[in-house]
């Protein structure tokens, strides 16, 4: 048999009360008994602290909406969602979550939102990031053709249909280009985070390495070459040997595998 679930008591009344008046004071009242100038210093002070985190997790969306649609969400997912981590730090992560999976999509909201607001987040993220750079295994003046470039576990390749790295206040597009973009942002030595937007064959070449670490650059490049039915694979290889150092120049590329 299962054992009878605990009565909620009259505290745990009052707490659910607190909270879901908290969250959205509109549709819940207040609980009886409590002074509203003393609720009222509740509201604004959790709000805002939770308002203030989306703002710095992700300022462009803010600064490129309304100041209604932006409260406006800021409330919904103050009120809707229930967060799965203590960590202010993920609090942006749980905004992706909430817009992606929990949030019907409203008219206004921008048709680039859920790809911005990943790309605002990523900055975050690699700055927040523990993993160390392996400082045994690779060869920092490998040759990149002969052996197999290590990307940086700090390095991550993006693809987008809408160029989020280009969104500002005058650049608001309703329909995506008709290429996607591709953005590598990493973080180096010196813990600085970076994007740097790259063609469609500079990804192909980091995603195949990515996938085979047996795979020299030359034979990436080679494949490559091939898929693009390109007349001249010397040309292919050499652009892409001056690619690979370029890549290792800004840290995205280690070196080799030893």
């Amino acid at each position: 048999m299962h054992k009878p679930l605990p009565e909620v008591t009259d505290f745990q009344k009052l707490q659910y009360q607190f909270a879901a008046h908290i969250r959205n004071p509109d549709r819940h009242p207040k609980p009886e008994g409590v002074e509203d100038r003393r609720m009222g210093i509740y509201r604004d002070l959790f709000f805002n602290n939770v308002e203030g985190f989306l703002s710095g997790n992700f300022p462009v969306l803010k600064q490129i909406s309304t100041e209604a649609y932006w409260l406006t969400l800021a409330r919904s997912f103050f009120d809707e969602h229930h967060c799965h981590t203590p960590y202010f730090l993920e609090i942006g992560e749980e905004f992706i979550e909430y817009v992606n999976n929990e949030r019907a999509p409203e008219p206004e909201d921008p048709a680039f939102l859920r790809e911005l607001i990943h790309y605002e987040w990523v900055e975050l993220a690699l700055d927040a990031s523990e993993v160390e750079l392996p400082l045994e295994g690779v060869s920092v003046n490998g040759d990149l053709l002969k052996q197999h470039p290590v990307q940086s576990p700090l390095a991550w390749l993006l693809s987008y249909q809408y160029p989020v790295h280009c969104i500002r206040s005058d650049y608001l597009p309703d329909t995506a280009p008709d290429n996607p973009t591709f953005l590598i942002a990493y973080r180096n030595r010196e813990y600085d985070v970076n994007f740097m937007e790259v063609n469609p064959v500079t990804g192909r070449l980091l995603y195949l390495l990515s996938e085979d670490e047996s795979l020299s650059g030359e034979a990436a490049l080679m494949q490559i070459a091939q898929e693009m039915n390109h007349p001249d694979t010397k040309q292919v290889i050499e652009g892409g040997a001056k690619t690979l150092e370029h890549l290792r120049s800004k840290g995205i590329i280690l070196g080799t595998k030893i």
